[in-house]
């Protein structure tokens, strides 16, 4: 099991920036992956950004060059640095670790709230 504690949501302008963090009860280099899902009012969750246990990233076309998923050295907490926030951004985040080993499965965190007026 993995148990994903997610903070540093809140209220921003656009043009803004935060930075979340995901406190993960495993190291990353025992998972498959770490990153951020983001759900919107009325919209599908939506993959936001990826980070591999190789360091190989990958981001949604809609915040690439905005945002940027990375991680500590100990491999237990995750970033996601999230810069000229727009209110387009406005979502709850999740942050999810995923295992394959047994099987494939996605841990899920709580959820954080960003919220960006114009």
């Amino acid at each position: 099991q993995v148990q994903l504690v997610e903070s540093g949501g809140g209220a921003v302008q656009a043009g803004g920036s935060l930075i979340l963090s995901c406190a993960a009860s495993r190291s990353i280099f025992s998972l498959n992956a770490m990153g951020w899902y983001r759900q919107a009012p009325g919209k599908q969750r939506e993959l936001v950004a990826t980070l591999t246990r190789g360091d190989s990233t990958n981001y949604a076309n809609s915040v690439k060059a905005r945002f940027t998923i990375s991680r500590n050295s100990a491999g237990n907490t995750v970033y996601l640095h999230m810069n000229s926030l727009k209110p387009e951004d406005t979502a709850v985040y999740y942050c999810y670790a995923q295992v394959v080993v047994p099987s494939a499965y996605d841990y899920w965190g709580q959820g954080t709230q960003v919220t960006v007026s114009s």
